[in-house]
């Protein structure tokens, strides 16, 4: 695949990292910012593109009164049967590419940052971005954060983390890392610094 035609980063953290702050600095600051989580949430919500497939696929208890799939219950479902959830990503993961790419296509900013939470594991995005930024913080803070967010019991979010692809692996396959493990003082000026530096690159 040809490299991107614009300057794009790949933000990538694991749940409760931060990426949604840091991706909400990125487009104060002026970047286009596409998040993949979005376009899903289009995809899945009422009358949604993905939903007629969904049912289809899954049955109409899936899908709920309003029209659009039951998040609870396909969770339930895809965190407990792995070949259930290689099912719905085979379903949805295309539809994301190709929205996210028509986006990138369209960004008005002068660089795009395209948000995709399983960036490292999933096929075909890494070649898409110019450079793979990770928001990163230890695991307890993860938790914490994402328990205080969601009001998840700790043995569900760390069901979650731990189908996420190794911290490790995702920081050794960064270009540049965000510390979120301090304050949102802390997340705004690294992100300035790393918005000055794209905007370079950008221009180059």
């Amino acid at each position: 695949m040809p490299p991107p035609m614009r300057f794009v980063v790949g933000l990538t953290g694991g749940i409760g990292s931060g990426k949604s702050a840091a991706a909400d600095e990125f487009a104060r600051l002026g970047a286009t910012v596409i998040d993949t989580d979005a376009i899903a949430h289009e995809l899945t919500g009422s009358r949604g593109g993905a939903i007629a497939e969904i049912r289809r696929q899954f049955g109409a208890a899936f899908v709920d009164a309003t029209g659009a799939m039951d998040r609870g219950r396909m969770r339930e479902l895809v965190f407990s049967d792995a070949a259930e959830k290689q099912r719905l990503e085979a379903l949805l993961h295309p539809l994301i590419r190709e929205e996210s790419a028509r986006r990138v296509a369209a960004a008005a900013g002068p660089y795009a940052v395209l948000v995709v939470p399983l960036l490292v594991e999933s096929p075909g995005y890494r070649e898409r971005v110019s450079r793979v930024l990770v928001v990163d913080c230890p695991e307890a803070i993860q938790i914490a954060r994402v328990m205080h967010r969601s009001n998840l019991p700790e043995a569900q979010v760390k069901r979650i983390i731990a189908s996420q692809v190794q911290r490790e692996k995702r920081l050794a396959a960064a270009d540049d890392v965000i510390d979120n493990s301090g304050s949102l003082d802390a997340l705004q000026q690294r992100v300035a610094e790393l918005h000055a530096q794209y905007l370079a690159l950008a221009r180059a």
